[in-house]
């Protein structure tokens, strides 16, 4: 039976940039900036890198595709390069190839780097996933967007709980405020106000139930993770992070096959957190895991998140949600940096973010949202759409 990568691999080093609207950065500024933070953070050189993955999505105004772009940014010393790509899970896609190369005895130290210069693109949201994607979307899925199938998404959870369409908009508005308070005690994140749950109900409507505040938006940025084999990162450092789980499930598309998915939540994400859990010994999740970064590319996201990562019990995440559980002096803080919501969302960067922002809170590194004494920390990156979708889940932890 395969054992997975428990304790094998070690995060020695991250970085990250500011995210935002970037017009005067490319995606190799964003490149050097990430990787230059995480080479300081882990004492290391560039010398000392053995191998590189490279996450990115749009090939148009990135860095092309293959992981060429990576080694002459960087000036990395004939190593390999490998490019990936896996839809918004691209980054954790990035980071999964370098652990498992680690873990497999391959190389001793490697590099995870993720860049998106989705501004760039002239999209005012996401532009369409390459010639495959992009036909499928255009002949047989018309008329579809992200927020029209999210939306829909949340319809079908409102009636299927019966909870009213006004209570339910209400707690999707307190998920939003949650996040954009945390954003505030964020230097690097790209929306960084407060608001109100009025404002959010006032905002314009994009897809209803979802408005303005219940959708994330784009950004342009980088993330990096220097990774390692534990033996090595004890000698580097006395707080390293230690990768506890890695899972990642695609869908087979079964959800649109047969009746018995009802667009409630994502099986994607339940499988992978499942795998997740098993991998890393993990018995009750509510009661064992510190803290958690996940994919909230829209409210209704994250509030299905949390029951398909058996945080909340299914149909009851509204509760917990106005109970006050998921902030950050709550019982599992989520989004604790501000989330894809304030954060941003920079395809390629966006899996590696939430790992940079676990792997700071696991050491104490936070500042003003620092979580009180975490142990486990959770990110989840999802791609595509509910029905359509690839789900990324990594656990790490303070102590071997």
């Amino acid at each position: 039976m395969p054992e997975g990568i428990k304790n094998k691999v070690a995060i020695v080093g991250m970085g990250c940039t500011q995210f935002g609207e970037m017009w005067e950065k490319g995606a190799e500024d964003l490149m050097v900036e990430a990787f230059g933070e995480a080479l300081a953070d882990a004492g290391l050189e560039k010398k000392d890198i053995q191998a590189a993955w490279l996450g990115t999505c749009f090939d148009e105004v990135n860095v092309g595709k293959s992981g060429i772009p990576l080694a002459s940014t960087l000036k990395l010393p004939y190593i390999p390069v490998t490019r990936t790509e896996n839809f918004c899970a691209t980054g954790t896609e990035a980071f999964r190839g370098a652990c498992y190369a680690v873990a497999s005895g391959a190389y001793d130290i490697v590099l995870a780097l993720g860049v998106e210069k989705l501004k760039d693109t002239g999209y005012g949201g996401l532009p369409e996933f390459g010639t495959v994607m992009g036909t499928r979307n255009r002949l047989i899925f018309p008329s579809i967007t992200a927020p029209g199938a999210f939306a829909m998404m949340a319809t079908s959870y409102f009636a299927k709980y019966g909870i009213d369409p006004e209570a339910g908009r209400r707690t999707l508005a307190r998920i939003s405020v949650k996040s954009h308070h945390n954003a505030t005690l964020n230097p690097k994140a790209h929306l960084r106000q407060e608001i109100t749950v009025e404002q959010a109900l006032k905002a314009p409507m994009i897809a209803w139930p979802l408005g303005l505040y219940d959708c994330s938006g784009v950004s342009d940025g980088a993330a990096a993770a220097i990774i390692t084999r534990p033996e090595i990162a004890k000698k580097l450092r006395r707080d390293p992070v230690y990768v506890k789980a890695l899972q990642v499930a695609a869908s087979p598309g079964e959800e649109l096959i047969y009746t018995r998915w009802d667009g409630t939540h994502v099986e994607t994400t339940f499988r992978a957190a499942a795998k997740a859990y098993a991998e890393a010994g993990i018995k009750n999740p509510r009661s064992e895991i510190s803290l958690m970064e996940v994919h909230d590319c829209f409210s209704i996201t994250e509030l299905v998140t949390y029951e398909d990562l058996q945080i909340s019990p299914r149909g009851q995440a509204s509760r917990d949600v106005e109970e006050g559980f998921f902030d950050l002096d709550g019982g599992i803080p989520c989004q604790t940096d501000g989330g894809l919501k304030c954060f941003g969302h920079p395809i390629g960067a966006s899996g590696l973010r939430m790992l940079y922002e676990v792997y700071k809170q696991l050491q104490g590194q936070a500042g003003p949202r620092q979580v009180k004494n975490p142990k486990l920390g959770l990110t989840h990156n999802l791609g595509g759409f509910p029905a359509f979708s690839v789900a990324a889940v990594a656990i790490l932890g303070n102590e071997e």
